[in-house]
């Protein structure tokens, strides 16, 4: 009786990235390193594991059930894969608080898990960009994360018609909540329905609050504020309420009415109460990054955060930063076709080698192959053995090779053939000027 086999597949939530998958997301990547790099953050990195106080200690014990905890067989400490970045950044900063720089600016890039059901935009495992500035109260570093952001966005040739972040501060609906005989504990409810305003109904929204007893009154002007802010003047008026009520706009002014005011930036931007972000450390201005049509979930968000250092026996400490993962992001990037196909972004030999000389010659094939390697170059060749130029040439040019480098019988002794595979010359050359005759063509072909 034949054995039945077992077919397996990857965990659920998670993806195989096959080598055209791969180059997408490196591609992603290298735009998230780059544009870090070229405002001035220091990468960093951490354990994809940590000890799981250090999420509770964070979050809280609810947040336990939302993560991939474990201990070592017959070992007595609980560890965490990690959900976020920010508790391993706050105790690293920490750690070395003194002999940090001033302010401190950060990014990291790599694998984050949460044990939650999977869905379109939301995975069990994702790679993820976080970008933090440490050390710096002022509004100026809110606008320097933002103005990154939108650099990121449009390198990955994004426009503003396209993209919008909304911005607001913890206190704006905190004081109009207040202001309209709210109770202090009554605050993290309105934040949580404030923050799911735009993603259940009005009658789920009043349900909920009910049955968490805030009043209808209360609830109705969950949609006061947010309604009221979609115009410039109304906004005004939320900002006037809740000054009155205690709200310092100082900081959040300058913000946006300096920092953000230029013709570059200010289409990118609306101030939206809305916005309060679920995690309880955020302390002042927050914002999330969205596609315009709202189709796909929030494609980035973050905040200021200035107690979460001192949290990890860190010294009190000013911070905020914005994480971005790849899985919405790059649903974005397919819903407007920003995305080149997928092949294109593997890397491009420099040359494919052919051989169709004899089996005699075929021992001096791989050395050839090798000295091409070692001087530097991509490099590529065949495994069929035909002496079929054109279906050679044809795997040469569908692995997207520049040149191709043909070694055939019928040339006179010592020669080969180098073909451009994209202009579509070819010439002969020595043997012993190969190398240098594909260096300088190469160097042509990155000077033109």
């Amino acid at each position: 009786m034949a054995v039945k086999t077992h077919t397996f597949q990857a965990p659920k939530g998670t993806r195989d990235f096959y080598p055209q998958d791969l180059a997408v997301r490196k591609y992603i990547e290298s735009v998230w390193r780059k544009t870090a790099i070229s405002h001035g953050f220091d990468e960093i990195d951490g354990p994809t594991f940590e000890h799981l106080e250090l999420y509770t200690t964070k979050s809280g014990p609810g947040i336990v059930s939302e993560l991939f905890s474990f201990k070592r067989d017959k070992g007595a400490t609980d560890y965490a894969l990690r959900p976020e970045f920010t508790p391993t950044l706050a105790r690293m900063y920490a750690a070395q608080a003194g002999s940090l720089p001033k302010p401190t600016k950060w990014f990291s890039i790599g694998p984050y898990f949460r044990a939650e059901r999977p869905q379109r935009g939301r995975l069990r495992e994702h790679i993820q960009l976080n970008v933090d500035i440490i050390g710096d109260d002022s509004p100026a570093a809110e606008a320097e994360l933002i103005t990154t952001a939108i650099e990121l966005l449009t390198r990955l040739s994004f426009t503003s018609d396209q993209i919008q972040f909304k911005i607001s501060h913890r206190d704006i609906p905190k004081f109009f909540f207040l202001g309209r005989g709210a109770q202090e504990n009554q605050l993290e409810i309105l934040f949580d329905l404030t923050d799911r305003y735009h993603k259940i109904s009005k009658d789920e929204l009043h349900n909920r609050g009910n049955d968490l007893g805030i009043s209808n009154t209360l609830l109705d002007s969950i949609d006061e504020m947010i309604l009221q802010c979609r115009t410039e003047d109304g906004t005004k008026t939320i900002l006037d309420e809740a000054r009155n009520s205690g709200f310092d706009p100082t900081n959040f002014g300058a913000l946006l009415e300096h920092y953000l005011d230029s013709p570059g930036t200010r289409d990118w931007f609306c101030v939206d109460p809305s916005i309060v972000r679920g995690l309880a450390y955020y302390t002042g201005t927050v914002f999330e990054i969205h596609e315009t049509t709202g189709k796909e979930r929030a494609i980035a968000g973050g905040g200021r955060y200035d107690k979460l250092v001192e949290l990890f026996d860190g010294p009190p400490t000013a911070a905020c930063g914005f994480a971005m993962g790849d899985v919405v992001l790059r649903l974005v990037l397919e819903d407007h076709g920003l995305l080149k196909p997928s092949e294109q972004y593997l890397p491009s030999p420099d040359v494919f080698v052919i051989n169709v000389r004899d089996e005699e010659s075929q021992i001096n094939f791989m050395p050839l192959v090798s000295s091409l390697r070692s001087a530097g170059l991509h490099v590529r060749h065949s495994y069929k053995s035909t002496r079929n130029v054109g279906k050679l040439l044809s795997e040469a040019n569908k692995a997207r090779a520049k040149f191709a480098v043909i070694l055939g019988k019928e040339l006179d002794e010592g020669k080969i053939v180098i073909k451009d595979l994209q202009g579509g010359s070819q010439e002969d050359v020595a043997e012993d000027t190969l190398l240098e005759t594909l260096q300088a063509r190469l160097a042509n072909r990155e000077g033109g």
